[in-house]
């Protein structure tokens, strides 16, 4: 196994456990049920000769916890929805079974819609697959496009020039860039116009070929916008729309695009819907223990006040 040692480090930190090895020995050491399943991800390893050194222990852990809900899936068949970045991370790794559907799905159908809570990924796995297609040139250029529904998109009361004026809602996407790429060479391909991050009333008029385009906080499309910005998908282009339906910002009355979609576009053949739900959101691991917390503290008030 390449880079045992980093591997073995990462297992350690990921179950809690000691691991080490002398020789062709490898030895685990702490409660049983950590070690059987740092057995099996070892065995794993050397079978796939996969190499964990690119991945957190975040990444580990949450790898392993797939494993083990998934019942017959292989830590194997897991890792390899590993999605290359060129970051310091050097690997996104999809974290639930929804996700990896997500991320084949991206793979495979040139219109992906994705819907769902916040913090299930949608739009981070999204901007992953785009950076990763254009590192493996697949496409020419990414494109990046979220409604500033906040302002309407009639931006002139800020101030700044027009770059300035989007900004603030264009940050997201921002972020999750300078995530998968190091920040100099996102500038750079900014400046180029390789990389294009824009409200969603820019796309109008246009036609993206060779491109990967992702539509963020789709849900605060009218059913207009939507149109628009369906038609604009160009040769050899990809599209992933995403949105959550329970957080629309659309004047009343206004009907969201994105929920127009589901309905006219459900079964067409070559656009994917893939639905995401509580049970799919990533939260850091003391997130987790708060909100155990929480409910232990909740349910005591609760039956105290009983």
């Amino acid at each position: 196994m390449k880079n045992l040692d980093k591997n073995l480090k990462l297992i350690e930190e990921a179950l809690d456990i000691q691991a080490s090895s002398r020789g062709n020995r490898i030895f685990l050491r702490g409660d049983d049920s950590r070690v059987r399943t740092a057995e099996r991800l070892v065995k794993d390893l050397y079978t796939s000769g996969t190499d964990l050194s690119g991945m957190n222990p975040a990444d580990v852990r949450m790898a392993l916890q797939s494993a083990t809900a998934a019942g017959s899936e292989s830590l194997q068949d897991i890792l390899s929805s590993n999605i290359p970045v060129a970051s310091k991370r050097r690997v996104i790794v999809p974290k639930t079974e929804n996700q990896r559907r997500y991320v084949d799905a991206i793979r495979n159908f040139d219109i992906v819609i994705g819907v769902g809570p916040a913090g299930t990924g949608k739009t981070y796995l999204a901007m992953a697959m785009a950076v990763n297609s254009f590192l493996k040139k697949e496409v020419s250029r990414i494109v990046l496009a979220r409604p500033a529904i906040e302002a309407g998109e009639k931006l002139g009361f800020l101030p700044g020039d027009m770059v300035e004026k989007v900004n603030p809602y264009l940050r997201p996407l921002y972020d999750a860039l300078y995530d998968m790429m190091e920040y100099e060479n996102a500038s750079k391909l900014i400046e180029r116009g390789v990389i294009e991050i824009a409200p969603l009333a820019f796309m109008r008029g246009r036609t993206l070929n060779d491109a990967f385009i992702i539509l963020d906080e789709a849900q605060n499309t009218t059913s207009e916008q939507m149109k628009m910005y369906l038609t604009r998908l160009g040769f050899n282009s990809k599209t992933v729309i995403t949105g959550d339906v329970t957080q629309i910002d659309l004047p009343q009355g206004r009907p969201s695009g994105l929920i127009e979609i589901t309905k006219i576009l459900e079964g067409v053949e070559g656009i994917k819907f893939v639905r995401f739900s509580e049970r799919d959101v990533v939260r850091h691991k003391l997130v987790q223990e708060i909100l155990r917390a929480y409910e232990k503290y909740e349910k005591r008030t609760g039956e105290g006040q009983q």
